[in-house]
């Protein structure tokens, strides 16, 4: 009989869908795990998806964790801030990219463009819009993506595939006390050092100081920071934003009088526990939010 074999036909088909939206699935970035420029192990590029129930936006964000780009606070800046999101009803895809001691720009930055571009071209699975498509990011992570926000044309590693024929440019952007710059006056220096080295030329420090890459068709931002920063100045996001005031590109910038850097989403900081509040009504004004 050939009806039990089509039911298990079925039953695999129904497994394999169920999967595609179960939370905390992750999936490789890549065919086959890496580029052709490797990877460590244990290091291979991925995204880890983290579906809501519902998401009547069809919005999804790309998180992208800090760590100087050699290290990654997968739960502090990814795991706990995807589950705000899908508190929120919105979908979250938290990327691990390529970072530390082999894996300097451009490989941060290709996967920065890849999570974009797969979470679009995989859109119809996940219910989403693929106009809606946002991109995160975290001090280094928030240099991947300013980075990504504002050089989603360029690439230095594309595959012709169907994720390939993707567009990497995020709908909207996210940055929380990110690095922006590669400017010794203002930047972080480890993680610059992590991305590009001791001693780059002056033309790719300029060309990855993403305050003076922003162009009219940069997308939409929400800025965080606070000036007590230490680690990585403010300095960083208020040029990132003045570049965007200068194109005329909506931006919202907030920073907060107090406040250790790598906060995340506040939780032990009570002043700066606000700031997602405000960051789900900015995407609820765009329409990447349900109203609260």
């Amino acid at each position: 009989m050939r009806l039990p074999s089509l039911c298990l036909a079925l039953l695999a088909l129904l497994s394999m869908a169920t999967a595609a939206h179960a939370t905390g699935t992750a999936v490789p970035l890549w065919p086959g795990g890496a580029l052709p420029d490797g990877a460590r192990q244990g290091q291979l590029p991925a995204l880890t998806a983290y579906i809501p129930a519902s998401n009547p936006t069809k919005t999804a964000v790309v998180i992208c964790p800090g760590g100087a780009y050699h290290a990654m606070t997968l739960d502090w800046e990814g795991v706990l801030v995807a589950q705000w999101f899908n508190q929120h009803h919105v979908a979250a895809f938290v990327l691990q990219y390529r970072h530390g001691d082999g894996h300097h720009y451009p490989q941060p930055i290709d996967d920065g463009r890849r999570a974009v571009r797969w979470v679009r071209e995989h859109a119809k699975t996940y219910q989403l819009d693929p106009q809606h498509i946002g991109i995160m990011g975290f001090s280094a992570g928030g240099h991947v993506a300013a980075t990504v926000s504002t050089h989603y044309d360029p690439t230095t590693a594309l595959l012709h595939d169907a994720v390939g024929q993707a567009s990497a440019r995020p709908d909207f952007t996210i940055l929380a006390y990110p690095v922006i710059t590669m400017d010794e006056a203002f930047t972080h220096l480890d993680s610059r050092q992590h991305l590009i080295g001791l001693h780059p030329s002056p033309a790719l420090v300029h060309e990855l100081s993403n305050e003076t890459q922003v162009t009219a068709e940069t997308p939409p931002a929400f800025i965080y920071v606070t000036d007590a920063d230490t680690l990585v100045p403010p300095e960083n996001s208020i040029a990132y934003y003045l570049a965007l005031h200068r194109q005329h590109v909506p931006a919202e910038l907030h920073v907060f009088r107090t406040g250790k850097h790598g906060s995340s989403l506040g939780q032990h900081e009570p002043l700066l526990s606000i700031w997602p509040e405000l960051l789900a009504r900015w995407m609820a004004g765009l329409g990447y939010m349900e109203q609260g």
